[in-house]
């Protein structure tokens, strides 16, 4: 049971104020949105939940509605932040920190690599012809008769390789490639 679950038993008030409970919160769940809703309207004790860590501050008395668009305004942002992942099966790539991994294990790729990968996850289940890839990938800076697309993805299924599993970009002969994610 968390520290803040236990009351005393004369005032029903939690042990812990809303500053203790926020450190507990932020040590364990730092992502998690976290509005403080509490009677405190001085402005030190504003500035100080959100300093440590608190993601928006409402005081009582509050209007219901407003509380819901602060819920709201909160699950937006926290989407947001998830957003800069992509997952497939069991390859995950994160757009911001430009890191990939397959199976929980990471993956080093270079930056076209990570490019055409991205691409792919993007377009799952869909057949990609050779010029779709340039054109997204390359800008069209090569000749479409080039066999570059051809090489990166040779990279890219042994970089992704993993013993027991099929590689999750197929040929498709005479056409492209289709990325099919491992479940």
């Amino acid at each position: 049971m968390p520290p803040w679950s236990s009351c005393s038993s004369t005032s029903g008030w939690p042990e812990l104020d809303g500053h203790e409970v926020l450190r507990h919160i932020r040590a364990r769940r730092p992502g998690l949105p976290v509005l403080m809703l509490t009677a405190r309207d001085d402005q030190r004790s504003k500035v100080s939940a959100l300093d440590a860590g608190a993601d928006d501050y409402l005081t009582k008395p509050f209007d219901f509605d407003e509380l819901l668009a602060r819920v709201r305004a909160l699950a937006r942002r926290a989407d947001q932040t998830n957003s800069s992942e992509v997952e497939a099966g069991d390859l995950r790539i994160d757009l911001l920190t430009r890191r990939v991994w397959r199976a929980g294990e990471p993956v080093e790729l270079s930056g076209t690599e990570f490019a055409l990968l991205e691409y792919f996850m993007r377009h799952a289940g869909q057949v990609l012809s050779r010029q779709q890839i340039l054109s997204a990938v390359w800008d069209d800076q090569f000749d479409p008769g080039s066999n570059v697309v051809n090489v990166h993805v040779l990279q890219l299924r042994r970089k992704l390789g993993v013993k027991g599993k099929p590689p999750p970009i197929t040929t498709v002969r005479g056409v492209g490639y289709r990325f099919e994610p491992t479940r």
